[in-house]
């Protein structure tokens, strides 16, 4: 099946008793057992459910992996694969330029249990090679970054990594499973927020890790995922999984809209910058046509999401912000509503100044999750955002 019959029918045949052609939600903590220790394949919601287990497999087969497991969040999945793969001693390379939420895990929170955590940019991939030690177990990436949307060369990050026998795990969260497929590349295990683009309305906070063949892995996982219990409840994973469903229509209109608002934002006499992998002047360009796009699409389709830094600083910044009427303030992305934030007060505030300077999430950056709304309007309201500008520096 393709990938929009594969969301909507993957696991999903109408229900046995009564015929529900949408998964039921099955609403309980603890099932029945026919005798101490003998169940049908449940026993209790922590360690599964029906709902979550249709989830993960849909995720799995969207993605092309063998196996997926739900959590209650991105980062629930983040530190449960943490503690599930590494000890004190270990080293993990990751890129410079990632979630904040991330970043705050690495290093204030897992650094403190003795594992080393080096930050570089992935563009360059001999910073990657310099980086790595005979204790090295993971590189971990995104592709596009967040905020800054740089990418990151798959391909030849993961054969780097596969001939040193170290893990790769790739956050596919910015991408879906619908404009990238890592596991083409050889990846181990792909990590997502389903939180956004999966989920897609703003109503439902989860995770996911998707496992490509290592069975060893996934049972590892799983074993972790069941005893940590950083698990979604049944409600949440049927919220999640009505979501996917669309994802495939969602991501296409996200991209469209974001394309035209991205070349007209390079016009724009307010704009300094506009980043955004579908346009030629992005510096990555050429590889976003090799590895974004629907399976037989490349390049076709760059997802919804544009980093801009506006003329001017922070007050600029936080005049546009203030300004606009559809595009929300607020933090997250991913929903069929557009937002718009500002990464160096917001979702990187835990991020060093220091850092965030020395990388580029400057102080008149701004960040647009594009929504699937009429796209004139959404470029309405930024042009009526930008004339607040204009009209302050008239003054």
């Amino acid at each position: 099946m393709n990938f929009n019959t594969t969301a909507i029918h993957s696991h999903q045949a109408p229900e046995k008793e009564f015929g529900a052609v949408i998964t039921p939600i099955y609403q309980t903590s603890t099932f029945a057992q026919q005798d101490a220790g003998v169940f049908n394949g449940y026993d209790y919601t922590r360690a599964g459910n029906p709902t979550r287990s249709v989830l993960e497999g849909v995720l799995a087969d969207l993605e092309g992996g063998k196996w997926a497991y739900g959590f209650a969040s991105g980062m629930g999945a983040m530190s449960t694969m943490a503690l599930a793969l590494f000890k004190p001693g270990d080293h993990i390379i990751s890129g410079d330029d990632i979630y904040g939420g991330t970043f705050r895990f690495f290093t204030k929170i897992f650094a403190k249990y003795g594992v080393d955590i080096d930050f570089v940019d992935m563009a360059n991939l001999s910073n990657i090679e310099d980086a790595i030690r005979p204790e090295t177990k993971m590189i971990y990436l995104e592709s596009p970054t967040n905020p800054l949307l740089k990418l990151v060369d798959l391909d030849a990050i993961i054969a780097m990594a596969q001939r040193k026998s170290i893990l790769t795990c790739v956050d596919n969260t910015f991408a879906s499973p619908y404009l990238q497929q890592p596991f083409d590349y050889g990846a181990d295990i792909i990590l997502h927020s389903t939180t956004k683009y999966i989920g897609g309305h703003s109503d439902v906070i989860g995770g996911a890790l998707v496992v490509r063949d290592d069975e060893a892995l996934a049972n590892t996982i799983q074993f972790h995922q069941m005893s940590i219990g950083a698990t979604p409840d049944p409600f949440a994973s049927w919220l999640t999984l009505r979501g996917l469903k669309t994802l495939g229509v969602r991501m296409d209109r996200h991209s469209s809209n974001a394309m035209h608002l991205a070349q007209w934002l390079e016009q724009h006499d307010a704009i300094e910058d506009v980043i955004y992998p579908g346009l030629p002047s992005h510096p990555q360009h050429d590889l976003a046509k090799k590895q974004m796009g629907p399976r037989g699409a490349k390049g076709s389709a760059y997802g919804g999401m544009i980093t801009l830094r506006v003329k001017g600083g922070e007050a600029e910044a936080r005049q546009v912000l203030k300004q606009t009427k559809l595009f929300t303030l607020a933090e997250s992305l991913g929903g069929i509503e557009s937002l718009i934030e500002h990464p160096a007060i917001m979702t990187h505030a835990s991020v060093d100044k220091n850092v965030r300077d020395a990388i580029g999430i400057t102080d008149n950056l701004i960040r647009l999750s594009v929504g699937i709304e009429e796209v004139a309007d959404l470029q309405a309201d930024l042009d009526q955002a930008f004339a607040a500008i204009r009209q302050t520096a008239a003054c």
